[in-house]
């Protein structure tokens, strides 16, 4: 069994493809482990994205037809969804065309066969459990369906087969990479063909295990479950960062049993103790496992999908298992459900003498957002990951309510205070009472930038609208002119003195 995480990739490949002086400047950068894409614009300077930051490349000349025409003869042709690869590598080229059809855009994305990422979960792939994994673009998924592969078709022995609609799984060319282990691979001509191909590879090649990354559509839904149903295991992505994501997603919300809404009678409503009207799970689901992945290291395991589902449907949420992977020597720690959903994080240091240290077990907020709040006041708070180390337990009224029973059994049985707030953007005004600090105008500015700026990340990482705490009309112009300096419409919305800031994901 593989237990150390390993990269491989053949960057020089995919830089030998691109203009000289842009190939020879990258290959003499320290970052180049961390390289995610180059981005090359007509008329612009390149960019090159790494992990942590994106770097214009000032030092050279702008992109001329000529440098597009240059990586668009080394890598030969694009499909129908603009994609396209060097062959028997990970590295993608995708396309913008002008209403001409011209090519005026490239980002090239760098591949890389990472192995030993699925040994924090890798007892629920060998179980034969189907297995659906949610989480946001760029964050690892292929390379976990990549690695998935691989460990099933060599390690455990399994007939397994991919398929790969944009050649991202195992790579451009006939001959897949060697990512995929002794897996089969099968290319879809076209997107729209994937459901088909799906159906076709169960028929024609007794698998015992399908890969398909980005189910999206309703017949490829359909042709997940014809597939589950058959005896097949599967393994997949989906559209969505989060079960809640699928459930009232239409389109999908087959692969987690589908929703609908049962009428019941007097007698059995009052035995409930709910409307008549309710929403119930529809079928079975096609996936018997979901994990939501938050970070490269952080998983959220929900085991089996349908009790989680049923629970949702009754408003009785219940946290999902959490797995943490601390180091790569195979290493993974299980968290029980008394601990928070958030990595193990460390004390911000008080940069004010003389108050009470307090330490906080969050329950339903996120960490990143109350560290903003504790940096920028400097008050001695630790966030811990485990509700016997705390002094309250914080948390907002949504979950308060939703989540009364488990709430109670935490901090009643070990005498912790639980404190509530409205919603998350009330995190700094409950350390100022906390603390007895005073709002000064400079204060509230920042809070009120602060919210702006946990707003946006929930917008762009839910692709929702998200609105934050009234605030005054002085406040909510520099809120609007944070926003507009993020990148992202707002607007007020409301009557005085309630008046707030709406906050809008790019391109509503």
């Amino acid at each position: 069994m593989m237990n150390i995480k390993k990269q491989v990739d053949d960057l020089s490949l995919l830089l030998e493809k691109l203009p000289k002086r842009i190939g020879d400047y990258l290959k003499k950068s320290q970052e180049l482990d961390t390289l995610v894409e180059i981005i090359i614009d007509l008329g612009r300077v390149p960019e090159a994205r790494f992990v942590t930051h994106n770097l214009r490349l000032t030092e050279l000349t702008e992109v001329t037809a000529e440098d597009i025409h240059i990586v668009t003869k080394n890598i030969g042709q694009f499909n129908a969804d603009n994609r396209g690869g060097i062959e028997r590598t990970l590295h993608r080229v995708s396309c913008i065309r002008n209403r001409n059809e011209d090519i005026v855009g490239l980002t090239c994305r760098v591949g890389r066969a990472v192995y030993g990422t699925i040994e924090i979960i890798r007892d629920i792939i060998e179980s034969g459990h189907n297995c659906l994994f949610l989480g946001p673009p760029g964050i690892g998924k292929t390379t976990l369906l990549r690695e998935t592969a691989r460990v099933l078709a060599d390690e455990v022995g399994k007939r397994v087969v991919v398929i790969d609609t944009s050649n991202e799984i195992a790579g451009d060319g006939d001959i897949p990479h060697f990512g995929i282990g002794f897996s089969r691979r099968i290319q879809v001509p076209s997107p729209d063909r994937q459901h088909m191909v799906m159906i076709e590879a169960v028929e024609n090649h007794t698998p015992e295990v399908i890969i398909v990354d980005e189910i999206g559509t309703e017949e490829e839904t359909k042709a997940a479950r014809t597939i589950a149903e058959r005896g097949v295991q599967l393994v997949a992505t989906a559209h969505g960062y989060t079960l809640e994501n699928i459930i009232k997603n239409p389109t999908i919300s087959d692969l987690v049993g589908g929703v609908q809404t049962v009428v019941l009678g007097d007698e059995e409503a009052k035995f409930r103790g709910t409307n008549k009207s309710v929403l119930e799970r529809k079928t079975t689901p096609t996936f018997d496992v979901l994990i939501e992945i938050k970070s490269r290291d952080v998983f959220l395991i929900y085991s089996s999908v349908a009790s989680y589902v049923d629970d949702y449907l009754r408003n009785d949420i219940r946290p999902p298992e959490q797995r943490i992977r601390e180091d790569y020597d195979g290493k993974v720690v299980d968290h029980n459900l008394l601990e928070t959903i958030e990595p193990r994080v460390d004390p911000v240091v008080s940069s004010i003498s003389g108050l009470t240290p307090l330490s906080i077990f969050l329950f339903g907020i996120t960490y990143q957002t109350i560290k903003g709040a504790i940096e920028s006041l400097g008050v001695p708070v630790e966030i811990v990951r485990k509700v016997d180390m705390a002094d309250i337990v914080l948390t907002t009224q949504v979950k308060a309510k939703n989540q009364k029973k488990k709430l109670d059994q935490l901090t009643k049985s070990r005498d912790i205070s639980l404190h509530v707030i409205a919603d998350e953007y009330a995190i700094q005004k409950f350390l100022k009472s906390f603390y007895q600090i005073p709002e000064t105008q400079d204060s509230l500015e920042k809070e009120a930038c602060n919210d702006v700026h946990i707003a946006s990340k929930r917008a762009l990482s839910e692709c929702r609208v998200v609105e934050m705490s009234p605030q005054t009309k002085e406040l909510r112009q520099i809120q609007h002119k944070e926003a507009r300096r993020l990148g992202l419409n707002s607007m007020s919305v409301g009557q005085e003195p309630n008046r707030r800031v709406r906050i809008y994901p790019k391109g509503e």
